[in-house]
């Protein structure tokens, strides 16, 4: 039976945890893609918390209309800014299982112009 497209992703987001763990001095930063939005975590592995968290739903975006990639470059430089305020340089990147093209590239890129360095 061919596998649905979460289930497929869930398969991908496994095999990359396997190797991508955020420590205390690199946390690890995550990205959820939806249909709509776009949200990223900046997490600690070892104590289980998230630091610092960003997402399109956020109420200066909220009421803007915008493309999807150029919404995905706001919270990409809105992470970057929020992390560099807590005191965070260096992140461990987690696509968690999407491909690492369009939203999730243009998220990427625009936080490691603001400061975030992985």
């Amino acid at each position: 039976m061919a596998l649905t497209k979460q289930e497929r992703r869930y398969r991908i987001k496994k095999r990359v945890r396997k190797v991508v763990n955020g420590t205390t001095e690199a946390p690890r930063m995550s990205v959820f893609r939806s249909n709509k939005h776009i949200a990223v975590q900046i997490i600690d592995d070892v104590t289980g918390k998230t630091l610092v968290s960003a997402s399109s739903l956020a109420k200066d975006m909220a009421d803007k209309k915008m493309k999807k990639i150029e919404q995905a470059e706001m919270v990409g430089n809105l992470i970057a800014k929020k992390a560099v305020e807590a005191g965070i340089t260096t992140v461990v990147f987690d696509r968690s299982g999407y491909l690492y093209h369009g939203r999730v590239k243009s998220l990427a890129d625009s936080a490691r112009k603001n400061g975030l360095k992985f």
